[in-house]
């Protein structure tokens, strides 16, 4: 619906079959693409995909939390949810939610618990320090930062009911959408949902607009310059590990090891990285991206 490119305005397009129901448009090579396949993204088991561009898992474990960015100005935390399998060392565990601190605010957006899944029924709950945001369930219904806000906050529905976008001027975007485990994908996986729990849980992409060289956090380190990720790229299943560097005591604080965060009290000492917009010829665009042959 970007009347900037003509070749594409106002086409319809099928999802690729590996996300039939989420995919965008991308105008430049007017090709659809799996959301979850853009740097930047992180879904499924979580499946990350970081700024360098290099896929790779991390675990955690279920019912903790973990710290995926870490900046002077800038953390986000994620709560784990999971199963356990006796038949293996780890636990599946998904992204239930995530907060976001900046300034002297705080974010959350996250999926409610559910037992049957229907798309039009919303299960996405989003706050901001602590006051919960109450959205019309419709495309497009809003809700803006007042005055006192030190950046420009925005929250958008990109659907009708369980997708959002949420902007931080000069700072960050994220699209969230509440996706269930499915009793096929249960099935392959042997995850082992039950009727009482379709382990609702984000697929998440985000979109850095400028980070500090100190960047740390799961998916922040792959945005610092001269980051070498040690994950192997050879792996058919790429697995990040730093538990421990990475958890927090809550959803809601930004203590792991690798924190970075001041809030706007910082000194501002640390260089910032204002990261340029790509393209490659893959069509993958975005701040942040590193194009590889």
């Amino acid at each position: 619906m970007n009347k900037n490119y003509n070749a594409c305005y106002y086409r319809e397009f099928l999802c690729p079959s590996n996300c039939p129901y989420d995919c965008v448009v991308d105008c430049v090579t007017c090709r659809p693409v799996c959301s979850c396949d853009k740097p930047g993204a992180v879904c499924q088991d979580p499946r990350f995909i970081g700024g360098d561009g290099i896929t790779f898992y991390f675990h955690g474990k279920k019912d903790r939390d973990f710290c995926l960015v870490s900046d002077e100005n800038l953390h986000i935390n994620a709560h784990f949810i999971g199963k356990r399998n006796p038949k293996m060392t780890r636990d599946f565990t998904w992204v239930q939610s995530i907060a976001i601190f900046f300034d002297s605010h705080r974010i959350t957006v996250g999926a409610l618990k559910t037992t049957t899944w229907d798309d039009s029924v919303d299960r996405l709950f989003v706050t901001f320090d602590g006051e919960p945001l109450l959205l019309p369930e419709r495309q497009g219904a809003s809700w803006e930062s007042g005055a006192t806000a030190t950046s420009r906050t925005s929250v958008t529905r990109s659907a009708d009911a369980n997708s959002v976008v949420v902007e931080v001027e000069g700072k960050l975007r994220i699209a969230a959408r509440v996706v269930p485990i499915t009793q096929e994908d249960s099935r392959i996986h042997n995850y082992g949902v039950t009727s009482s729990d379709c382990l609702a849980h984000l697929d998440l992409g985000f979109r850095f607009d400028s980070l500090s060289g100190v960047v740390n956090g799961v998916l922040g380190q792959t945005y610092r310059a001269g980051y070498v990720s040690p994950v192997s790229v050879s792996a058919k299943m790429a697995v990040m590990g730093g538990e421990r560097e990475f958890e927090t005591s809550s959803l809601y604080a930004p203590d792991c090891k690798a924190a970075r965060f001041v809030g706007s009290g910082g000194s501002g000492a640390a260089e910032r990285v204002f990261l340029p917009s790509l393209k490659c010829e893959s069509g993958i665009e975005g701040r942040g991206v590193v194009c590889k042959r």
